[in-house]
Formats: C-alpha cells, sequence, structure tokens
C-alpha cells in the first residue's frame, strides 16, 4: 500500500500562488499541521525565503519538503514556538476563522460543549473572500499592523459598493465585516499578551435593525380561522411556531422522538445548521442548549392528523415521500396566511420570527416571567424547569382554546370535546 504523501500542494485560481497543506503523516505534531492548513508559500519563516515564492508544482514540493524538516528540527532543539504566531499576515490570521477545523476559536468552543455553528463560518469566508482578502491590508503582517493601517482599510471598505449598488457604510455587512476582524485581533492578543491590538481603540459600527412587531392574540387567532390553513401540514406548522415558540429550522429538525405525549412537551435538541443551503446538517440549536417546549393539544391533534395523510417518517412534519418542506415554505407561505385572515401589516414588520414575539408578548401579558419566557424561547442557558413549563402551558392553553372555538365554531364553544383533527382544511 502506497504511504499517502506528507503534504498537499493547490494553486489558488485568483494569484496563481501555492498554497500549502501539511498532513499528519508529515510526522510533525497535530497542532502544526493544522496551522499549516492551506496556507501560502509567502508564510514561510525567514530562514525558507528561497522556497516563498515557487514557480513550479516541483519547486513547491522541494519547499514543502525543507518546512518539514525545518519545523521538525526547530521542535527537536526544543523551539516550540510557533512561526506561525510571529510572521503570520493579517490575511492569513483572519483566513484561520473561515474554517472549522483552522480557527483558534473552535477549541475553545468545544470545551465550552458550544460546537461553532456552519452558518456562521460560511458568513466569516464571505466577508473574508468578497471584502478581505484583496485588499493590501492582508499583506501586513500581524506583528507589525498598527492602528493607523486598521482605519485606513476601514475607510477603503466604506467607500466600496454593494451588489445593489448602494454603500457598504451603514450597511449590516459593512458591520459585520468590522466586527469579524476585531473579534480575528482580539484573539490574535489573547495568544502575544505584549502585543498592542490596532483595533483596541476602534468600536465595532453600530446598526439599528427594523425591530419585529407582534401579532396580538386576536390577530394570532384569525390565523385559525377556516379558511386561512389550507392544508395541515400549513396548520402543524403555524402552530409549532405560535404555540411552541419553534424557529423554522427547529420545527423541520423535530423527530418522533422527541414529543412527549403524556407530560406534555417537545424536546428541542437539534436544528438544521445551514438550513438555505443543500449542504444543510443537523446540529444543535441556537444557543446550543437543549430546551423543552409546550406541546399543546392543538398541535398534538395537528401532528396526528398530518402522520395520518403521510406516514410517520424520520421527521415529525414530512411530506408523504419522506421529504421535508425547503428553507423557504414558511416564508413563501407566511403571507398568504396573513392575507388569507385578513391581518393588514400597516407599517409593522411582521415576518415568521415574528410569531416567537408573539408568544413571548402574550405570556408576558398573562403575568409570565420573563425568565422563563427567555428560556421557553431559547434565548439563554437556564435549564427548563416544570414550574416554567406549567406557567407558559396554562396560558397557551387559554389560547390554544380559544383558537379550538374559532376553528370548530359555536358548536366547538359548547362541546369541549370536539377536537382539531375533525378540522376540515380547505
Amino acid at each position: 500500500m502506497k504511504a499517502p504523501k506528507p503534504f498537499i500542494i493547490s494553486k489558488r485560481k485568483d494569484s496563481k500562488t501555492f498554497q500549502l497543506t501539511l498532513n499528519i503523516s508529515c510526522g510533525l505534531p497535530a497542532r502544526v499541521c493544522v496551522e499549516w492548513r492551506r496556507r501560502s508559500f509567502q508564510n514561510f519563516p525567514d530562514e525558507l525565503s528561497q522556497h516563498k515564492y515557487p514557480k513550479t508544482k516541483v519547486v513547491a514540493d522541494a519547499g514543502a519538503y525543507a518546512l518539514i524538516t525545518y519545523l521538525k528540527k526547530r521542535i527537536e532543539e526544543g523551539n516550540v514556538q510557533r512561526i506561525s504566531s510571529e510572521n503570520v499576515t493579517v490575511g492569513s490570521w483572519i483566513e484561520k476563522f473561515t474554517h472549522i477545523a483552522t480557527s483558534p476559536r473552535t477549541g475553545l468552543n468545544a470545551a465550552k460543549n458550544r460546537p461553532y455553528s456552519p452558518d456562521t463560518v460560511i458568513s466569516y469566508r464571505c466577508y473574508y473572500d468578497n471584502h478581505i482578502k484583496n485588499d493590501i491590508f492582508c499583506s501586513l503582517k500581524m506583528s507589525e499592523v498598527e492602528e493607523e493601517d486598521s482605519l485606513e482599510y476601514i475607510s477603503r471598505l466604506s467607500l466600496k459598493k454593494l451588489g445593489n449598488n448602494k454603500p457598504m457604510s451603514g450597511s449590516r455587512t459593512f458591520a459585520g465585516v468590522i466586527v469579524f476582524i476585531r473579534m480575528a485581533f482580539l484573539e490574535y492578543q489573547k495568544k502575544n499578551k505584549k502585543w498592542f491590538n490596532p483595533f483596541l481603540n476602534i468600536d465595532p459600527p453600530i446598526i439599528k435593525k427594523k425591530p419585529r412587531d407582534a401579532l396580538p392574540e386576536s390577530e394570532v387567532i384569525k390565523l385559525f380561522v377556516p379558511g386561512v390553513l389550507n392544508r395541515t401540514m400549513e396548520l402543524a406548522v403555524c402552530a409549532a411556531m405560535f404555540l411552541s415558540g419553534l424557529r423554522r429550522s427547529e420545527i423541520f429538525a423535530l423527530k418522533p422522538a422527541d414529543l412527549d405525549w403524556a407530560t406534555p412537551k417537545l424536546t428541542v435538541c437539534m436544528a438544521w445548521q445551514n438550513f438555505d443551503h443543500a449542504d444543510k446538517i443537523l446540529g444543535p440549536p441556537k444557543g446550543k442548549c437543549v430546551r423543552n417546549a409546550p406541546f399543546d393539544p392543538i398541535l398534538q391533534e395537528a401532528i396526528k392528523k398530518l402522520w395520518e395523510e403521510n406516514g410517520q417518517h424520520e421527521y415529525v412534519f414530512s411530506w408523504k415521500d419522506g421529504s421535508i418542506p425547503g428553507s423557504t415554505w414558511i416564508y413563501l407561505n407566511f403571507p398568504k396566511w396573513l392575507k388569507r385572515a385578513g391581518i393588514s401589516l400597516n407599517g409593522r414588520n411582521i415576518v415568521p420570527h415574528s410569531a416567537r414575539h408573539s408568544l413571548a408578548s402574550l405570556l408576558e401579558e398573562k403575568g409570565v416571567s420573563i425568565r422563563y419566557i427567555q428560556e421557553l424561547l431559547g434565548h439563554s442557558d437556564l435549564e427548563t424547569t416544570k414550574m416554567y413549563l406549567h406557567s407558559t402551558e396554562k396560558t397557551i392553553r387559554d389560547i390554544g382554546k380559544k383558537i379550538s372555538d374559532v376553528m370548530g365554531g359555536k358548536e366547538a364553544a359548547k362541546n369541549e370535546e370536539t377536537k382539531i383533527i375533525n378540522f376540515n382544511v380547505s
């Protein structure tokens, strides 16, 4: 069997320069291999300056072997100081944070049982590729960059135009890029205590987001009037949004094992990461904390009916073929629900996420503690308690009864035995 090559060399399409990745088979410690993942030859130590700019693959191979020999010698001599920390450029350091395997924050997060979110890494990669890597700021050494260099970069960034020809300055993207770079520089400062952080006195931009509005109880009930939710899937999803406070990535990640019919409650332990992309994966919910959510009778009966129609599959909210609704399903249907219910926005910012705001507002009006509301929505690390479930469940059941009355008409109000299972979708 042929031994694996100790390194991988690739060529960048944008600059035509070579990149090096050291494999564990090269004999160096794993931490050193991680540091030399997709690194430019220009990051070689000064002692190997003759290998920094290879013109051909053969020359690059020779440089890679020279680097391995050099690093092994440094380790054998007992000099374990990391070369990358001494000579790494701004671009190389920031790029580390765009890959889970190389990010200096990966280990820190893992130690706290808070794994990196793929969505976060994708955002970092987008910032780096589109607004950072081609700037001259990236060619500076981290050990030598000054506050003036940082301010000049911010000035250049603010003058750029976004794809819609809007100015970069004042946009959420502009704020995101600056916050990302400040985070990367702070991590470098942690590793180099005596180094002066050039972003230390530069505050991040403040972007005021348009607040999402909440629907009052009367309008929430309107959504469940017959003729608004035309399919059982719509009914079940809408109930999960407004009566359990689940995010869309959490709704479609629910599995039958997460449903406790006896208590009753939902266990929110998984959510789709990178949900808007084809390579979505299951991971922990936002906040990296498992939580319990109310499992109202309306949602219970809606799920039973959904399973009667489509069968029971790996995920609770599945079509007949076992597939789940796509990432845009709720966004496409939500405006239709509002229109059918006769709910006018009147300048309000009502979006699918407003369901969570609506639930929080309704609970607060009923006297439920803010602490428990935060726990219900997964906004903190507080553990779910029986007292919390009882407090929120009673209030949600009251709202659920009103919804049941509307859905079943006057007869439902008179007959408490009427269930949502008998609700005829239009």
